[in-house]
Protein backbone atom coordinates (compact mmCIF):
# COMPACT_ATOMS: atom_id res chain seq x y z
CA UNK A 1 0.00 0.00 0.00
CA UNK A 2 2.78 2.51 0.41
CA UNK A 3 4.46 1.73 -2.66
CA UNK A 4 0.89 2.76 -4.11
CA UNK A 5 0.83 6.24 -2.50
CA UNK A 6 4.58 6.49 -3.18
CA UNK A 7 3.27 6.47 -6.95
CA UNK A 8 -0.07 8.22 -6.45
CA UNK A 9 1.50 11.10 -4.69
CA UNK A 10 4.67 11.10 -7.69
CA UNK A 11 2.18 11.35 -10.09
CA UNK A 12 0.26 14.71 -8.49
CA UNK A 13 3.35 16.70 -7.58
CA UNK A 14 5.37 15.38 -10.75
CA UNK A 15 2.02 16.67 -13.24
CA UNK A 16 1.84 20.02 -11.16
CA UNK A 17 5.86 19.93 -11.60
CA UNK A 18 5.22 19.66 -15.58
CA UNK A 19 2.24 21.29 -16.28
CA UNK A 20 2.69 24.70 -14.46
CA UNK A 21 6.41 24.90 -14.70
CA UNK A 22 7.09 23.25 -18.00
CA UNK A 23 4.13 22.89 -20.62
CA UNK A 24 2.37 25.93 -19.35
CA UNK A 25 5.43 28.73 -20.08
CA UNK A 26 5.65 27.04 -23.23
CA UNK A 27 2.45 27.37 -24.80
CA UNK A 28 2.76 31.11 -24.22
CA UNK A 29 6.28 30.94 -25.96
CA UNK A 30 5.14 28.92 -28.90
CA UNK A 31 1.20 29.67 -29.35
CA UNK A 32 0.31 32.23 -32.08
CA UNK A 33 -1.39 34.68 -29.71
CA UNK A 34 -1.65 35.20 -25.62
CA UNK A 35 -5.20 34.54 -26.32
CA UNK A 36 -4.72 30.96 -27.60
CA UNK A 37 -2.08 30.02 -25.37
CA UNK A 38 -4.57 31.20 -22.03
CA UNK A 39 -7.89 29.22 -23.37
CA UNK A 40 -4.89 26.06 -23.68
CA UNK A 41 -3.40 26.94 -20.59
CA UNK A 42 -7.12 27.00 -18.80
CA UNK A 43 -8.02 23.09 -20.23
CA UNK A 44 -4.51 22.58 -19.01
CA UNK A 45 -5.25 23.61 -15.48
CA UNK A 46 -8.38 21.81 -15.22
CA UNK A 47 -7.19 18.72 -16.34
CA UNK A 48 -4.74 19.29 -13.81
CA UNK A 49 -7.31 20.26 -10.74
CA UNK A 50 -9.21 16.76 -11.72
CA UNK A 51 -5.78 14.66 -11.52
CA UNK A 52 -5.30 16.39 -8.12
CA UNK A 53 -8.82 15.67 -6.33
CA UNK A 54 -8.20 12.33 -8.32
CA UNK A 55 -5.15 11.53 -6.70
CA UNK A 56 -5.99 13.18 -2.86
CA UNK A 57 -9.25 10.75 -2.79
CA UNK A 58 -6.98 7.88 -3.13
CA UNK A 59 -4.38 9.23 -1.09
CA UNK A 60 -7.19 9.64 1.61
CA UNK A 61 -8.78 6.40 0.62
CA UNK A 62 -4.87 4.40 1.24
CA UNK A 63 -4.51 6.43 4.35
CA UNK A 64 -7.91 5.41 5.77
CA UNK A 65 -7.16 1.71 4.78
CA UNK A 66 -4.10 2.01 6.97
CA UNK A 67 -5.28 4.22 9.35
CA UNK A 68 -7.74 1.15 9.84
CA UNK A 69 -4.66 -1.58 10.56
CA UNK A 70 -2.61 1.14 12.90
CA UNK A 71 -5.78 2.48 14.45
CA UNK A 72 -5.44 6.07 13.75
CA UNK A 73 -7.75 8.37 12.75
CA UNK A 74 -5.64 11.36 11.58
CA UNK A 75 -6.12 12.42 7.53
CA UNK A 76 -3.34 14.16 5.99
CA UNK A 77 -3.57 17.48 6.08
CA UNK A 78 -1.57 18.46 3.60
CA UNK A 79 -3.40 16.17 1.14
CA UNK A 80 -6.88 18.19 1.92
CA UNK A 81 -4.59 21.29 1.72
CA UNK A 82 -3.73 20.43 -1.73
CA UNK A 83 -7.20 19.10 -2.74
CA UNK A 84 -8.76 22.92 -0.96
CA UNK A 85 -6.17 24.63 -3.28
CA UNK A 86 -7.07 22.70 -6.30
CA UNK A 87 -10.34 23.48 -6.00
CA UNK A 88 -10.39 27.33 -5.24
CA UNK A 89 -7.80 27.27 -8.21
CA UNK A 90 -11.02 26.08 -10.71
CA UNK A 91 -14.06 27.18 -9.43
CA UNK A 92 -12.66 30.96 -7.49
CA UNK A 93 -9.39 31.70 -9.80
CA UNK A 94 -10.26 30.59 -13.13
CA UNK A 95 -13.75 31.74 -13.80
CA UNK A 96 -11.99 35.29 -12.83
CA UNK A 97 -9.12 34.56 -15.33
CA UNK A 98 -11.50 33.85 -18.52
CA UNK A 99 -13.79 36.64 -17.63
CA UNK A 100 -9.94 38.85 -17.51
CA UNK A 101 -11.88 40.36 -14.43
CA UNK A 102 -9.11 42.29 -12.47
CA UNK A 103 -6.56 39.63 -14.16
CA UNK A 104 -3.37 40.52 -12.94
CA UNK A 105 -5.38 39.57 -8.77
CA UNK A 106 -6.87 36.83 -9.82
CA UNK A 107 -3.81 35.77 -12.00
CA UNK A 108 -1.21 36.30 -8.95
CA UNK A 109 -3.66 34.43 -6.34
CA UNK A 110 -4.14 31.66 -9.06
CA UNK A 111 -0.51 31.28 -9.06
CA UNK A 112 -0.14 31.29 -5.52
CA UNK A 113 -2.98 28.70 -4.96
CA UNK A 114 -0.94 26.44 -7.38
CA UNK A 115 2.55 26.70 -5.90
CA UNK A 116 0.94 26.07 -2.48
CA UNK A 117 -0.47 23.33 -4.32
CA UNK A 118 2.55 22.27 -5.50
CA UNK A 119 4.34 22.39 -2.13
CA UNK A 120 1.54 20.34 -0.34
CA UNK A 121 1.68 17.49 -3.12
CA UNK A 122 5.62 17.93 -2.86
CA UNK A 123 5.40 17.71 0.94
CA UNK A 124 3.11 13.92 0.65
CA UNK A 125 5.70 12.84 -1.78
CA UNK A 126 8.33 13.79 0.81
CA UNK A 127 6.77 12.41 3.74
CA UNK A 128 5.56 9.14 1.78
CA UNK A 129 9.58 8.67 0.42
CA UNK A 130 11.07 5.52 1.89
CA UNK A 131 14.30 7.18 2.80
CA UNK A 132 14.78 8.23 5.75
CA UNK A 133 17.85 10.37 7.50
CA UNK A 134 19.35 7.33 9.61
CA UNK A 135 22.49 7.93 11.84
CA UNK A 136 25.52 7.52 9.67
CA UNK A 137 27.52 4.10 10.56
CA UNK A 138 31.54 3.86 9.90
CA UNK A 139 32.20 1.05 7.63
CA UNK A 140 34.57 0.01 10.10
CA UNK A 141 32.59 -0.04 12.91
CA UNK A 142 31.31 -3.61 12.28
CA UNK A 143 34.74 -5.02 11.29
CA UNK A 144 36.67 -7.14 13.80
CA UNK A 145 40.67 -7.36 13.51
Amino acid sequence: MVRLQIFIAALWWGSLTAVGFGVVPMLFVHLETPAIAGQMAAKLFSAQTWLALFCGLLLLWAAKRENLVHHRHTPSPWVIAGMLLALLIEFAAKPHILARDNLALWHNLGSAFYFFQWLCAGQVLWAKSPLKSEPAVAADATKTD
